[in-house]
């Protein structure tokens, strides 16, 4: 006679690790701190206002 082999909990770890996957590609996907996020927002701020700095205006266009 075989090893005696529980299916229930053969069936959640198994759906543990599919969760955990699932997990681990969320945060890469979407995972970052609010100091993250702030600092790209005061980057992209930064370089907006230097490119608005070195705009040439025309008087000729509306």
């Amino acid at each position: 006679m075989g090893n005696v082999i529980n299916l229930n909990r053969f069936r959640k770890r198994a759906e543990r690790e599919t969760s955990a996957k699932q997990a681990d590609a969320n945060r890469a996907k979407f995972g970052r701190t609010k100091a993250e996020r702030s600092a790209e927002e005061t980057r992209a701020d930064l370089a907006k206002e230097h490119l608005d700095q070195h705009r040439i205006d025309r008087e000729d266009q509306p």
